[in-house]
């Protein structure tokens, strides 16, 4: 049996011009394969992912999916010239007794066709040491430009499948482009695939932007501008890659605007007469009104997943610490006190953790904390970490790292929860303060 599903047409604006994780493989007699995160140390998943079915589009297909699942750390690949199990169709059976000696304890299959300037693409993913298919088939009807999105697509069913974690390859990233010397930054902002690919950008680099923030359904982007000569908020259309003010300027700066979970809010901080405090804006109306109220900066707010709370840096103690308030105000919560300033506060889309940056001495670390301050984890240890995203199911952190010296340059970087499998992502020019979008429709 095979589910049919069709990938939406994704709109985007034209270019401008200018605990430890662990993979446990089940045995037939423990039920059906799945990927366990507990304690300890094994080796990853042994999964076969042998040639798609199809012309060159099925090749590409094939090679992400494979990219996408094995960038987990989770998934080993059983090398092609390992053995010479062949397959003449995409419906052939599956010599189950084959995959089992070649060391395979899952596979998948598929087969691309394309018809014209659409593809679809059958897959199915087998159990090898159970013997039998894991779930339904699944088939992806698309526009032949998105087969990308079809393999991420795929890719997220085998990860969800095998983990019972949500999804999150088919995602995007926004990022800020830097080019230039360190004391002369030329920055804009950029969209693409959670893997680099696919890059469109979204502002030219006229002014100084930083820090881009997709709404929750990854239409808009919330973002800073120095159009002004000071900082102030804008909103950015992905789609048409339009842009307009949301914050006026005149005696105050306004910055680090995050959406809250609905899009209902957004969350920033404004410093007016020399003291900085975070603010709610309704995002329809404008209205805005204080969450804080205290004589210390505090900035980098952050939601909580279910919108009733915001995590914030602040100095009030003497140096940079994380609290927390209500909505409704009251008097906020201090949750970090470990050794060293806390800063850029992030809550899980789980709700369970926030990741943070650490400075110990002249050193930036990211770390994770549960949300109410307790089990404290490093995730990093560089000259300079900072800013973290989460990717849409709470598993995978996204950090800029600098490294050290006059011509130091940003890259962005990934880390799992435990600390494990840190990858750097694969762009060919330095690139800061990233934003992790929603796992596409």
């Amino acid at each position: 049996m095979f589910r049919k599903l069709t990938l939406a047409p994704l709109t985007l604006g034209l270019a401008l011009g200018f605990g430890t994780l662990t993979a446990l493989p089940a045995t037939a007699q423990d039920g059906p394969l799945r990927i366990e995160i507990t304690d300890g140390v094994t080796e990853p998943l042994a999964i076969a992912i042998p040639t798609f079915h199809g012309g060159e589009t099925a090749a590409k297909v094939r090679q992400v999916v494979a990219a996408d699942l094995t960038g987990t750390g989770l998934f080993r690949e059983i090398a092609a010239d390992s053995h010479s199990i062949t397959r003449d169709s995409f419906d052939d059976p599956v010599a189950y007794e084959d995959w089992r000696a070649a060391d395979a304890a899952g596979l998948v299959t598929a087969e691309v066709q394309e018809l014209g300037d659409e593809i679809s693409v059958k897959f199915r993913l087998f159990d090898v040491f159970a013997g039998q298919p894991l779930g339904d088939g699944m088939q992806f009807d698309a526009r032949a430009s998105d087969w990308r999105r079809a393999a991420h697509k795929i890719a997220d069913q085998i990860y969800t499948r095998l983990t019972g974690e949500d999804a999150y390859f088919d995602s995007r990233v926004a990022f800020v482009q830097e080019t230039g010397p360190k004391d002369a930054r030329i920055k804009r902002i950029g969209v693409m695939d959670y893997d680099g690919k696919n890059i469109l950008w979204m502002t030219d680099s006229s002014s100084l932007v930083l820090a881009p923030q997709f709404s929750p359904d990854g239409r808009k982007l919330l973002y800073t501008s120095f159009d002004s000569g000071f900082p102030q908020i804008r909103v950015l259309d992905v789609a048409s890659v339009s842009s307009r003010a949301l914050t006026q300027g005149g005696d105050s700066m306004a910055f680090s605007p995050r959406y809250s979970p609905d899009g209902r809010w957004i969350v920033y901080s404004l410093e007016k007469g020399g003291n900085t405090d975070i603010y709610l804006m309704d995002a329809a109306t404008g209205a805005q009104r204080p969450l804080t109220d205290s004589p210390s900066i505090e900035t980098s707010p952050s939601f909580s997943p279910d919108g009733r709370q915001v995590v914030f840096e602040s100095d009030r103690s003497g140096t940079p610490q994380l609290y927390v308030v209500g909505i409704d105000g009251g008097e906020p919560v201090r949750i970090s006190f470990g050794e060293g300033r806390y800063g850029d506060p992030a809550w899980s889309p789980k709700g369970d953790m926030i990741a943070f940056t650490k400075q110990m001495g002249q050193r930036f670390h990211i770390g994770v904390m549960s949300s109410d301050g307790t089990n404290e984890k490093t995730l990093t240890d560089s000259f300079l970490d900072e800013g973290p995203t989460w990717a849409p199911n709470g598993r995978v952190v996204m950090f800029t790292r600098v490294t050290p010296g006059g011509n130091g340059q940003p890259r962005l970087h990934s880390v799992d929860i435990t600390g494990r499998n840190m990858r750097p992502l694969t762009l060919d020019f330095a690139a800061s303060d990233p934003s992790w979008g929603p796992v596409l429709p």
